[in-house]
């Protein structure tokens, strides 16, 4: 593989899809795009607007029109037909999600024709698709089996596949099993349209047709990000995590082990819905008890590691800045990126391995707790580190890459064990006869219970920017937040658009706090300065920005930007629960953000569990010696794995 990946052509010009449309909407005429047209559905009429598709217009009045290819987060496909309706008038059948409504028409949903065409397209892909249901990782939450079932599929009638392929579980995050393949072409879309990364593609044609990997390589050797968004809208069991829960378990069973686990954000606002809940249902506390019944010794927040990251990522911005605008060191790398993200590290080294050195050098959150729980704490707990086994709770696939990352061992051992999905301890709940949602409260152990509103946003895209903000702009000003935003909320860096931007002046400067006088000598230097920063979610929306830098643009003149590799930050995570959605994953940020209000203290650099460790362990403060050596890391390592 060369030293940088290819990335798949973008289907618009760079200054379109930056800048904004500040034109005002023209007048609804009648036949143009914004008219309402007249359409009757199964007898129902509504009004619709012009080219809205009869899936949609089926949705809005509550028909309920089955589908496979088709996903709301994707481009219309239109390749499985099983969403074929009658329209009066038209000759033949039409799949109602690529079926624009442009003038009146009169629909059926149900008629025997159209029952008859589904069951028979839903035949014919089950002769092409394994049918070991009981055995596979979506059994019971699989769109296909799902429409079996509706459609009284008891046998089947052109056959089934009965010669197996080899299984590709070659990468650490995703596994590709292409016996239960439908070639809907989701991954693909996925990869090429929404994440523009384009591992996958159709190949051939007709019933020919395959789903195959770049070059037709193992996951593990092709420029995979790992960040599992193929797995979140795959119909089928055809792409799943890589599985860690029987590691896990049998980790648990044995006696001489210690079990630890760090539960991240956003799978506590999501595990809710793998026991049926509404999306945005927060079980944070019963699923400490819940964990406790497992058999894990003590449940830790990830929140205070990411207050941890943000102190250390923060004092990096702090020194580089200082290291550009005082010392005149042209060579510092601006704007500093944020590598919290997995998928987003990975991406850039395939993709923008000449901005390597803007990444920030800390660790993420996972893996800054794994290095501390196998140092400061087994020391502390008077545990052999070889037998202490370490668990990450993440909303991400591409966290079980990351922990196998071979520079990830400062610790002396392996920091981070194992990493679970959402999904694979949900599984693990209901293994143990756990219902989460009905069980009591118990709050995280020490030494590390402590944890601010700065980590737990850290879950939805905006939550690292607004967190470093929080604290760098009241260390620095020596103003509490609240007097600069309401409520210390701040609302500017907030939001599910691709790409945000913000400007933020200091007018005035504080003393230096004492946590960083060995840092810089005072704060006069960012008098009157106005701190530019960028907020990017989804690796698509990532390359317009990288594009932009690379080119001397807009964003090149920022100092700080925060990049996640899937829609919506981590609570849109590829080991979240499915099916995910816009609204789904909006709901999982108003989840996070009700819970973050209810946290007495908000600030990371506030963090009593986070200031004891730099007096007990960190000794030599943020960025130090110690803090290098177990919760930073250097990227020609981080290069070991780009093939």
């Amino acid at each position: 593989m060369s030293d940088k990946t290819t990335l798949p052509k973008r289907r618009a010009p760079l200054s379109q899809l930056l800048q904004p449309d500040l034109e005002p909407a023209p007048p609804v005429v009648e036949g143009t795009i914004g008219a309402k047209i007249t359409v009757t559905i199964d007898g129902i009429e509504t009004k619709v607007p012009l080219g809205t598709t009869i899936l949609e217009a089926a949705k809005s009045i509550g028909v309920k029109i089955p589908t496979l290819c088709y996903h709301p987060d994707l481009e219309i496909a239109g390749i499985c037909r099983i969403c074929v309706v009658e329209v009066e008038g038209q000759r033949t059948l039409q799949a109602a999600c690529a079926y624009p409504i442009t003038d009146p028409i009169r629909i059926n949903t149900y008629s025997r024709a159209v029952r008859l065409a589904r069951r028979n397209v839903l035949d014919l892909i089950l002769s092409e698709h394994c049918g070991d249901c009981y055995s596979c990782m979506k059994n019971g939450n699989c769109e296909l089996q799902s429409l079996a079932e509706e459609y009284g599929v008891d046998e089947f009638r052109f056959g089934h596949l009965e010669v197996p392929v080899p299984v590709d579980d070659s990468s650490y995050s995703v596994v590709r099993d292409m016996n239960k393949c439908i070639r809907c072409r989701r991954c693909v879309r996925t990869c090429i349209d929404l994440q523009e990364v384009g591992v996958y593609e159709a190949v051939n044609r007709s019933n020919r047709v395959s789903i195959e990997t770049f070059l037709d390589k193992p996951l593990l050797t092709v420029p995979c990000i790992n960040c599992g968004q193929c797995i979140n809208r795959c119909p089928t069991g055809a792409l799943y995590a890589k599985p860690a829960l029987h590691a896990v378990w049998k980790a648990i069973d044995d006696p001489a082990k210690h079990v630890i686990i760090q539960t991240a954000p956003s799978p506590r606002a999501a595990m809710g819905e793998m026991f049926g809940l509404e999306p945005g249902t927060t079980v944070t506390y019963q699923m400490n008890t819940a964990l406790k019944r497992m058999g894990f010794e003590h449940v830790f927040d990830t929140n205070f590691t990411a207050d941890l990251t943000i102190i250390e990522e923060g004092t990096e911005l702090i020194l580089r800045l200082y290291k550009a605008l005082v010392q005149g060191d042209t060579s510092v790398a601006l704007p500093q990126f944020t590598s919290c993200s997995p998928g987003w590290v990975k991406y850039a080294e395939h993709f923008w391995p000449e901005f390597i050195p803007n990444l920030s050098t800390a660790k993420s959150p996972q893996q800054m707790f794994g290095a501390l729980i196998k140092t400061y704490y087994a020391e502390k707990m008077g545990l052999d580190p070889a037998s202490v086994v370490s668990v990450a709770l993440m909303p991400c696939s591409a966290k079980k890459f990351e922990c196998n990352r071979p520079e990830m061992n400062d610790s002396g051992y392996k920091d981070v064990d194992f990493g679970l999905t959402t999904r694979e301890l949900g599984s693990m709940f209901r293994q143990a006869g756990l219902h989460v949602p009905t069980m009591p409260k118990s709050d995280f152990d020490d030494p590390f219970g402590g944890a601010t509103g700065s980590g737990l946003i850290f879950g939805a895209t905006g939550g690292v920017m607004e967190s470093a903000l929080r604290t760098v702009l009241e260390l620095v000003t020596g103003r509490k937040l609240e007097t600069i935003y309401e409520h210390g909320d701040i609302i500017p860096v907030r939001g599910f658009e691709g790409v945000r931007y913000a400007e933020l002046t200091i007018d005035e400067v504080g003393p230096v706090p004492s946590i960083l006088a060995h840092l810089v000598p005072d704060w006069e230097w960012l008098r009157g300065a106005t701190l530019k920063v960028a907020i990017a979610h989804g690796t698509a929306n990532a390359r317009k920005v990288m594009e932009d830098i690379k080119a001397g643009g807009h964003f090149s003149k920022c100092h700080f930007v925060e990049f996640m590799a899937c829609p919506g930050g981590c609570l849109g995570g590829g080991g979240q629960p499915i099916p995910t959605s816009k609204e789904i994953r909006s709901a999982r940020a108003r989840a996070i953000y009700g819970e973050e209000k209810t946290l007495d203290v908000r600030k990371s650099f506030e963090n009593p569990a986070v200031v004891r460790i730099y007096e007990e362990f960190l000794t030599d403060g943020p960025c130090g010696h110690k803090s290098h050596e177990l919760l930073h890391t250097g990227y020609i390592d981080r290069g070991k794995f780009i093939e």
